[in-house]
């Protein structure tokens, strides 16, 4: 199967939102729908998907990804692939576009954050070149979603 990647549009969004969910990337405190709004006012380009097929006849979502930069760093977010589809190497395929994409932007480094525990997901990452940074993520919330 061949896949097209492409910017997000808004009519993706509730695909979006179910891939999110079947690979456990939600949480009760962000609201996915809110976190899609707010990229589209920072850098849409950077909100990927992936469908089957070549063409607009494709098949749906399978992949999604948003990314940003800053000035300084470079962020990946809510990269998920459907579960089923995972090791195909499709999120690979996203990862290398969003690094080009973030090169193009004169971006020096990415950073992303992976769940405590997700070895999997470590595993992934690690086989692109990521490392530990030996940091700790500190986080607040300023706007609640809930």
């Amino acid at each position: 199967m061949e896949y097209r990647i492409r910017p997000f549009r808004t009519d993706d969004t509730d695909a979006v939102v179910a891939l999110w969910e079947s690979c456990g990337l939600v949480r009760p405190w962000n609201d996915p729908r809110r976190d899609i709004a707010r990229k589209l006012t920072v850098q849409p380009e950077l909100f990927l998907v992936a469908e089957q097929g070549t063409d607009d006849r494709g098949a749906g979502i399978v992949a999604a990804g948003m990314a940003g930069f800053d000035g300084h760093r470079g962020w990946v977010n809510y990269l998920a692939v459907r579960p089923e589809l995972q090791g195909s190497g499709l999120g690979r395929t996203l990862m290398a576009e969003f690094e080009r994409l973030l090169t193009d932007l004169g971006c020096p480094k990415v950073n992303l954050q992976v769940r405590a525990g997700n070895e999997q997901v470590l595993g992934f990452y690690a086989s692109l070149g990521y490392a530990d940074d030996q940091t700790v993520s500190l986080g607040k919330r300023l706007i609640p979603d809930v």
